[in-house]
């Protein structure tokens, strides 16, 4: 089986002075803002890191509740976290590392258990695993 989701920018402008707007297959995101000062300077908007930290705290946790069930387990509650950071190494921008944090609520579970399972869970996560994907490209002009 092979699901294909599509997200979208259009951006005019430079990079300081422009403007782009991120739009999703699903609506969730129609003609978004994003630029230079949301992803930079902390203006309205949205950045690509905050959007990979949510699809990857998203992911995770429907990859720990998976996890959880093959184990026999239900959560009552996840909460998860993913920080993902950006960094200026002096010839350009870099996303050296993502911290994911998750709580859980989960009967007959114990900490150990739920660390080991939790581990797992990130393993297997398709975001997790996108971040050490081989990347294609395809461009042109028109």
């Amino acid at each position: 089986m092979e699901i294909r989701r599509k997200g979208s920018v259009g951006w005019t402008g430079g990079l300081r002075d422009g403007k782009g707007a991120i739009s999703t297959e699903s609506g969730a995101l129609e003609h978004y803002p994003y630029g230079f000062a949301t992803r930079f300077e902390g203006l309205k908007g949205s950045n690509p890191e905050e959007l990979l930290a949510a699809a990857h705290a998203a992911c995770f946790t429907m990859s720990l509740t998976l996890t959880l069930e093959k184990a026999g387990f239900k959560a009552d509650r996840l909460d998860t976290s993913a920080v993902v950071t950006l960094t200026d190494e002096g010839g350009g921008f870099s996303i050296p590392k993502v911290a994911l944090s998750v709580t859980g609520e989960v009967p007959g579970l114990d900490a150990a258990q739920f660390q080991e399972l939790a581990s797992t869970a990130e393993r297997n996560c398709p975001v997790s695993k996108l971040f050490r994907a081989e990347i294609s490209l395809e461009s042109s002009l028109g």
